[in-house]
């Protein structure tokens, strides 16, 4: 097994620009960013993605998503933010310790439109039916 390159750098801070840490969290940038200001927020205990995690983890780890992205706001005053959490190779997670980007955006940027083209009509009936199943299977979770 691999070892985890994000439990790596929370164990050793300095093999990263860490831009904020508290007891649960530490914030970075990456190696490769997609944009000026790009960040990473881990947790600081490891999990594969927010399915791994405890629902009080998954709510630490975004009141830190919450505070570094105000000061990326605040310091960078970006057009935009995309907040991005990816969970599974099809959802193209290459690092599988859960971590979210913070990715600043400005009109031109080179990250560019990354939303795939509007092109088939949608199936209206199949949207109503699949809306019924999540709002049933969430009645029954709840």
């Amino acid at each position: 097994m691999e070892p985890c390159p994000f439990c790596a750098i929370v164990a050793d801070p300095t093999r990263a620009r860490v831009v904020h840490e508290d007891a649960h969290t530490l914030a970075f940038f990456p190696v490769t960013p997609a944009t000026w200001g790009h960040t990473l927020v881990v947790p600081r205990v490891h999990s594969a993605d927010l399915w791994e995690m405890a629902e009080e983890e998954v709510g630490r780890l975004m009141d830190a998503v919450l505070t570094v992205g105000g000061i990326l706001r605040s310091v960078l005053v970006p057009e935009g933010m995309n907040v991005i959490n990816s969970a599974g190779r099809a959802a193209t997670q290459t690092v599988f310790h859960t971590h979210v980007h913070l990715v600043p955006r400005h009109s031109g940027d080179p990250m560019g439109d990354f939303w795939p083209p509007r092109e088939a009509p949608r199936d209206e009936a199949a949207l109503d039916l699949l809306a019924e199943r999540l709002r049933t299977a969430g009645l029954s979770a709840g």
